[in-house]
């Protein structure tokens, strides 16, 4: 509306149309696929290394005391350090090449995958498991049958929120040192003030984080049909 209008804040803030031109132009010469590619490729990365470490943490603290009693109280200290907050540290220890970016982006999703997988384990009813047992059922059949459903509510929040922080994470990292994906493309768009540029690479990021949430939510409707809170009626 103001750049219609022509107000002063008109060439910061560039017309629907002119985005949408940038998105065309940019899709054509092949520029924005190739970054949303590299950006995807990274993010997916990182998340599958702190998401399975943070995931298997969770439940081998979750199921045992021991393990609980030797790692959680530091993990726990660990996790009240903002991640973002290392940045410098991590650029000193691994450069500006992918390594900085994949363990940012790891470290980012470990926690709230960790800390939910860790609860949602121990919220699981102790007389359900006293049942499990009372039926005969071994120590592999009651995890499969009665403790992991009875934990993935909590663990699929904790996927949900691990993938917002995902592409927070990956914003941050790619705008500071990176020589591609779209993090790096709004950067040297803003250097020429290609401002439609900009908006458009934030709004591929708001879309990717929508798609991300929204087959999180569609894996959590099918792993769930059986609970209360997703059967329709």
């Amino acid at each position: 509306i103001a750049s219609r209008a022509g107000s002063t804040l008109a060439g910061m803030t560039p017309a629907p149309s002119a985005v949408a031109e940038a998105f065309w132009r940019l899709t054509l010469s092949g520029e924005l696929i190739r970054n949303i590619g590299v950006s995807t490729a990274r993010a997916l990365a990182g998340f599958a290394v702190g998401g399975s470490i943070g995931f298997a943490l969770g439940l081998a603290n979750g199921l045992s005391t021991l393990s609980r009693g030797l790692t959680d109280t530091t993990l726990q200290m660990i996790r009240n350090i903002p991640h973002l907050a290392l940045i410098p540290l991590v650029i000193l220890w691994f450069g500006i090449d992918e390594e900085a970016k994949l363990f940012l982006v790891a470290l980012g999703v470990f926690f709230p995958i960790y800390v939910n997988t860790l609860l949602g384990i121990q919220s699981v009813d102790p007389q359900l498991v006293e049942m499990g047992r009372v039926y005969g059922m071994d120590r592999r059949t009651l995890f499969f049958r009665v403790i992991l459903p009875g934990a993935l509510p909590a663990i699929f929040v904790g996927l949900r929120y691990a993938l917002g922080i995902m592409w927070l994470t990956l914003i941050v990292a790619e705008t500071i040192s990176a020589s591609s994906g779209l993090g790096y493309m709004a950067m040297q768009a803003r250097e020429f003030l290609l401002i439609d540029v900009v908006v458009l690479s934030i709004l591929i990021y708001a879309l990717l984080g929508k798609l991300a949430d929204s087959l999180a939510r569609l894996l959590e409707r099918l792993s769930l049909g059986w609970h209360p809170a997703f059967q329709n009626g």
